[in-house]
């Protein structure tokens, strides 16, 4: 009972202010009234949160706002099941999707040869792609992880900046080696990288290249050109998965510049074995807040959007009206 009320009755102050029904407790015993359909989403709710604990699993206010989330959404997939499929595990560390499109985005890598992984910051669209080429580079299942992006805000002028051509794309390629050290042991990481088993190259060392019995990842390729992205896909070798990530709202290339991955939505949508994975700001795992400051972009994008719709429709005056 003191696991499932949380430290404090916390939990239960949640679970009370996600649910209508009125909520009694006693002793061992939790009394719920209310209209019928209110009861049913609670009764639900406290049925996920102890299959959670009897799991192993420490209830957390977030994992209980995911699990309402869920269950509110009415979908078939349960909060428990979700919360607990595991991907990744080291130092006690486990990494798992928390929410429902997470998890439909890594049950699609595992099924399809090609995977897009589209949504906003925070949506953990790279960190769970890396770590299914991790868990697959484990089981034996491909010989090489692959991580490459566009070093697309240096353009032309990389060659101003000191340094080596390394030690130039370094900062644009350093978010990817972040995810690898929460996921393998920091010490083995330049071994792996000395023999070739992880490779984390900006995406202009892909060309002329077929990658056989590799895990390949093209991250933050809103900033690819059309062109880039055909290039890059056409890398698929024999027994390969390749997952591409990124936000479509978030493009940095040239003005009049189409983004590859817009455009490739529109050539591949019907392709099989290639599949559009699309999170949203429910998907979002970093702090509260930023889902609600990806939602409120969203909406002050629409509204600019409309008046400039409003002007293109507006009939043009005839000459000789003017007054």
């Amino acid at each position: 009972m003191v696991q499932l009320l949380g430290t404090g009755d916390k939990v239960l102050r949640l679970i009370e202010k996600a649910v209508p029904s009125d909520i009694m407790v006693r002793g061992n015993e939790i009394t719920i009234s209310g209209a019928p359909a209110d009861n049913a989403l609670a009764e639900r709710l406290f049925g996920e949160l102890l299959e959670l604990i009897e799991k192993g699993e420490t209830l957390t206010e977030d994992a209980v706002r995911r699990t309402v989330d869920m269950l509110t959404q009415g979908t078939a997939e349960r909060p428990a099941e979700v919360l607990t499929l595991n991907i990744l595990s080291r130092r006690g560390r486990t990494i798992r999707p928390k929410t429902l499109g997470q998890k439909k985005y890594v049950d699609a890598i595992d099924a399809n040869t090609i995977v897009f992984g589209i949504g906003p910051a925070g949506t953990g669209k790279t960190y769970l792609a890396m770590a299914k080429a991790v868990q697959a580079l484990q089981a034996k299942q491909i010989n090489r992880i692959i991580l490459t992006r566009p070093a697309v805000e240096a353009g032309e002028r990389l060659g101003f900046l000191p340094g080596t051509l390394n030690e130039k794309i370094d900062p644009y390629l350093r978010p990817l080696y972040d995810a690898l050290h929460d996921m393998i042991d920091p010490d083995s990481i330049p071994r792996l990288m000395t023999q070739g088993t992880i490779e984390v190259a900006p995406l202009a060392y892909m060309r002329g290249r077929t990658l056989n019995d590799a895990f390949i990842i093209l991250d933050e390729a809103q900033n690819t050109t059309p062109e880039q992205m055909k290039m890059f896909l056409t890398r698929l070798g024999f027994n390969s998965k390749i997952v591409v990530t990124g936000d479509v709202t978030q493009v940095d290339l040239p003005g009049g510049t189409r983004s590859g991955l817009r455009v490739v939505q529109e050539i591949l949508h019907d392709v099989e074995d290639v599949h559009f994975s699309r999170l949203t700001s429910a998907d979002v795992v970093r702090h509260r807040l930023v889902g609600e400051i990806v939602d409120a972009y969203e909406k002050w994008d629409a509204a600019q959007e409309e008046p400039a719709s409003a002007v293109h429709a507006m009939p043009a005056r005839r000459p000789g009206r003017r007054r």
